[in-house]
């Protein structure tokens, strides 16, 4: 990782709203993030301790044992009682860990050994720059290969994964809680790089982490391993694999499951075109290395995520030409406004705003802040495009993306749209806390730009 040594100029990292480049303030930023009360926000993070695990196995169990039906469970609680519950929790397997040990070797190894472009992601409080290599679409398109291939010709039949599902959850939940411990540890003891250090309070430190950028060794990223090549490749994975378990009990695959898991392709495909730019956004730029962010990553992406197409296996709905293709066109043209967005935004930051958006030069804020260490940089913010009609307008068309590949499940059972509930929470959420935090960094520039973008996410409305 590279310090950059300069003075009171201007930084190279151009951003839209919400630019990520800060760090908690408990390790001595001066941009405070958070939205909440320190008693809510307490709350909250032992809530979602304590919450989160059984929460995963309540939803494998009810998607792949009642019908997806959450009264079935509650009907089966108030008979067999918290007992009942620990009974079904499954046990890590012998079979559960050899899965994902191999899965996690491969995908570490693609991270490591493939060629890539050297990325820089944006300056740190510390003034650090974080250096990347940019390997994912190659590693997406390997990974994808090598797994249809070796069940394409018999060396491997993924329907064991499915059959392991609850096993391979539940080991992941332990696992990664490890995990989550010796990325605290290493964070009081050997950090990465100067983006670290400690709230005082261990509860604070394991949830939201020590380290924003931590990596083994010199090259070994453990965020990008953990959100993108773990988390983000596990949802493409497990779509193919509920597919080949459907088509191996029916004979078939459904229109709904292939409207469903095509849709969930190509966000995630989307998402490997786009992972430079991933690097400069909240969850790699300003997240920690805790439980909120990695745990999430290794254990909520592989089994909420992907929930929608987890439910059709055992419900292989036919939906018709008509609606099939509507749902599919509509949620790919979400899925495209969401990458545009994106790209708009990266494009604007590669050129230093030297760009055409929307067949226009943008319009553009030019925003000061001082960093930890007392230098003075700039950002510039762009006002034109897709982020002129709200400030954190991409959450919109991701949101939508989320329903129409939950929507082929149609409206028989609530839980299956837990995800599009869940990701529009987090999202609103995330946006508020961007706006705080960038409030807090750019001051009266930041007013400017909100006089300019009027709003949040819903354009007229939020």
């Amino acid at each position: 990782m590279a310090k950059k040594q300069v003075g009171k100029s201007k930084d190279s990292t151009l951003n839209g709203s919400g630019s990520g480049n800060e760090t908690k303030k408990h390790a001595g930023s001066k941009e405070d993030g958070s939205i909440h009360s320190p008693l809510v926000a307490y709350a909250s993070m032992v809530s979602l301790l304590s919450c989160c695990p059984p929460f995963v196995i309540f939803l494998w169990y009810t998607m792949v044992h009642l019908d997806g039906s959450a009264s079935q469970f509650w009907d089966f609680c108030k008979q067999q009682g918290l007992q009942g519950f620990l009974r079904i929790f499954p046990k890590p397997t012998l079979i559960a860990w050899k899965l994902i040990a191999s899965y996690a070797a491969f995908e570490a190894a693609l991270q490591l050994l493939l060629p890539g472009g050297r990325v820089t992601g944006p300056v740190s409080p510390a003034g650090n720059i974080p250096v990347y290599k940019a390997n994912g679409v190659l590693a997406y398109f390997i990974t994808l290969t090598t797994y249809i291939a070796i069940w394409w010709f018999g060396l491997f039949n993924p329907a064991i994964v499915y059959d392991h599902l609850g096993e391979i959850f539940s080991a992941l939940i332990i696992g990664s809680f490890i995990f989550c411990i010796f990325l605290y540890i290493k964070g009081h003891v050997s950090p990465s790089s100067t983006d670290s250090g400690s709230s005082g309070n261990a509860i604070i430190d394991f949830y939201w982490g020590m380290e924003l950028y931590p990596r083994i060794g010199k090259n070994f990223d453990i965020k990008v391993f953990t959100n993108c090549r773990f988390g983000m490749m596990s949802w493409a994975v497990l779509a193919v694999t509920y597919c080949i378990k459907q088509y191996e009990e029916y004979g078939r695959v459904a229109d709904s499951m292939l409207v469903s898991s095509i849709l969930m392709l190509v966000y995630v495909t989307k998402f490997f075109l786009w992972e430079s730019g991933y690097w400069n956004t909240m969850d790699i730029a300003h997240d920690r290395a805790g439980f909120y962010i990695c745990w999430g990553c290794l254990v909520w992406v592989p089994s909420v995520y992907t929930s929608p197409a987890m439910y059709l296996v055992r419900h292989p709905i036919s939906l018709g030409l008509e609606l099939s293709l509507g749902i599919l066109i509509a949620g790919i043209v979400c899925i495209f406004i969401n990458y545009d967005c994106d790209r708009q935004r990266q494009l604007f930051r590669k050129t230093n705003g030297n760009c055409l958006i929307w067949g226009r030069p943008p319009s553009k804020i030019e925003a000061w802040y001082e960093t930890t260490s007392g230098e003075k940089k700039s950002n510039l913010l762009l006002t034109s495009g897709w982020w002129s009609v709200s400030r954190h307008f991409h959450y919109v068309p991701e949101i939508l993306a989320a329903f129409f590949w939950t929507l082929p499940g149609l409206f028989n059972h609530f839980l299956p749209y837990f995800y599009v509930i869940f990701l529009t929470i987090l999202l609103f959420d995330r946006a508020q806390r961007d706006d705080q935090r960038c409030r807090a960094k750019y001051g009266k520039y930041w007013d400017m730009y909100c006089k300019q973008v009027k709003y949040n996410i819903i354009p007229g409305i939020y």
